[in-house]
């Protein structure tokens, strides 16, 4: 008896123990996600540097919820997502420092979060080489303390495919459910179409498999998202197929397009290839972007082998049609649109590269390994030299802007102001004036209206090297601003010459 009771009372004691060495294991689970959030924030404040000015399509984004200046057109396309995420800086500050620093903390803390939502579906040393290769993409590095959409549908396309997978098996798990819907809601929020795209595999999947609450959590979370922009598009569009419509004229007209070498044209650090012509960057930039899809698959052969596929083939699946329509449907490429993509195939090819430096035995393979290495190694530094080099050029163009800015207020054009013309958008943005266009992407005047707002405000037409200036804008006194010809309006006050 005295036996029974010592086992009964040590069986209490590890059982009163079980909840925090749960604790403790989960501790020691999430602590290596988070370190590598943490240093993936600290890349991008080093690599990228808050000083970076902002860009094109930031200032449209920014400008709608910030003080700098009016908002700028904002097309057919584009959704208010970013514009919300930043409005907790911008609402009330100008700093572009103090936005970089605030969006490189998010972009750590939501990828953190996105490899959570994988724990248990894939070993953590596994979730950790995966983020650990996103993470350290120049394209991820650039845009991830940027306001743009594009890294954040690749975070929410983790989140919901991850707990998507941990709802289908887990009926109980009303977190994953959540997971589910708040991953559909954070890529609609930003890019309604790519959050289609991306979960097609996932509808499929629940029709077939009859797994009706993770469906309608992923109904309801892409509704949430949704809402906005399709409201959005009956006020300001004259409804949702027309908004649809004007999207794809503005993207080049979606259809078949042959767009995979325009995007390894791209690989070589252009912010956007439109028209993407030009010869091929040097094969050293691009081979990672060839190893990417084999590993892939040695990644699906080792989950079929170690008998857990579904989240494989689930990860391959979603990866594959959210890379299709920037792939083979539009006209032109940029690199962050396969940023989605890109984080989901991170997981097989990660699993890939533990199976080939380690044997099933759990033996590292020496030789194997050692190549892995110099191949991460050649890898980090062909991302590093592409990064430096954008950053750096980006980081000029952006100065250009801020100097013509500059330039045309000791001109007299300052708040209120109207810029019409090339990078008109941009560099209003940074004078704080106004923008508009008669024709192209961004039309939203006419000729009557820029012509009769001349007379009341400072206005001016920028006209690119080798341009001529539009028809009213010809007898405006012209100036050097940089490589900018700009014409500036009489009413504008005259202090001085570019």
């Amino acid at each position: 008896m005295a036996h029974s009771a010592s086992a009964i009372l040590t069986g209490m004691r590890g059982r009163e123990q079980t909840p925090g060495a749960d604790a403790s294991r989960r501790a020691r689970g999430t602590a290596p996600l988070a370190a590598l959030a943490g240093v993936f924030t600290l890349a991008q404040l080093v690599l990228v540097r808050p000083g970076l000015g902002l860009g094109w399509d930031e200032t449209v984004y920014v400008s709608q919820v910030g003080t700098q200046g009016p908002a700028a057109f904002f097309s057919a396309p584009r959704s208010r997502g970013v514009s919300l995420l930043v409005a907790p800086i911008a609402s009330w500050s100008t700093s572009t420092p103090l936005l970089r620093i605030y969006l490189a903390v998010l972009a750590g803390l939501g990828l953190y979060v996105a490899l959570r939502a994988w724990r248990g579906l894939f070993p953590t040393r596994v979730l950790v080489v995966a983020g650990a290769l996103f993470a350290s993409l120049w394209v991820t590095l650039f845009y991830g303390p940027q306001a743009m959409p594009n890294y954040w549908v690749a975070v929410g396309a983790l989140i919901c495919v991850g707990c998507f997978l941990r709802a289908r098996t887990d009926r109980s798990a009303r977190a994953a459910l959540w997971g589910v819907a708040a991953g559909g809601c954070l890529m609609a929020w930003m890019r309604p179409t790519d959050a289609v795209w991306v979960t097609v595999p996932l509808v499929v999947l629940a029709l077939v498999r009859r797994y009706w609450r993770p469906l309608l959590a992923l109904a309801a979370g892409l509704a949430a998202g949704a809402v906005e922009w399709v409201i959005e598009a009956y006020l300001g569009f004259g409804g949702l197929g027309e908004r649809l419509r004007e999207a794809s004229r503005i993207q080049g007209g979606l259809g078949w397009y042959f767009a995979v070498d325009d995007q390894l044209r791209s690989l070589g650090g252009r912010a956007l290839c439109r028209p993407c012509t030009g010869s091929m960057p040097n094969p050293l930039l691009t081979v990672w972007w060839y190893v990417l899809p084999v590993l892939a698959v040695l990644g699906l052969a080792v989950a079929v082998r170690a008998r857990r596929a579904a989240p494989t083939v689930l990860a391959l699946a979603c990866a594959t049609t959210a890379a299709v329509p920037y792939l083979f449907m539009i006209g032109y490429a940029a690199p962050r649109f396969l940023l989605p993509a890109y984080a989901l195939l991170a997981l097989p090819v990660a699993d890939a590269l533990w199976s080939l430096a380690k044997a099933p035995n759990g033996k590292w393979r020496p030789a194997v390994a050692a190549l892995v290495a110099v191949g991460l190694a050649g890898h980090l530094a062909v991302q590093y030299a592409v990064l430096a080099r954008t950053v750096d050029r980006n980081t000029e163009a952006r100065r250009d802007w801020t100097r013509a800015a500059e330039t045309l207020h000791r001109l007299g054009v300052s708040p209120p102001c109207l810029l019409t013309g090339h990078e008109a958008i941009p560099v209003g943005y940074y004078t704080g004036c106004s923008s508009a266009a008669t024709g192209g992407h961004n039309e939203n005047s006419t000729v009557a209206d820029i012509v009769r707002t001349a007379h009341r405000i400072p206005a001016a037409a920028l006209v690119a090297p080798g341009g001529t200036p539009p028809a009213y804008a010809r007898t405006w006194p012209a100036h050097r601003v940089g490589e900018l010809t700009v014409h500036v309006a009489p009413t504008a006050r005259e202090d001085g010459a570019a």
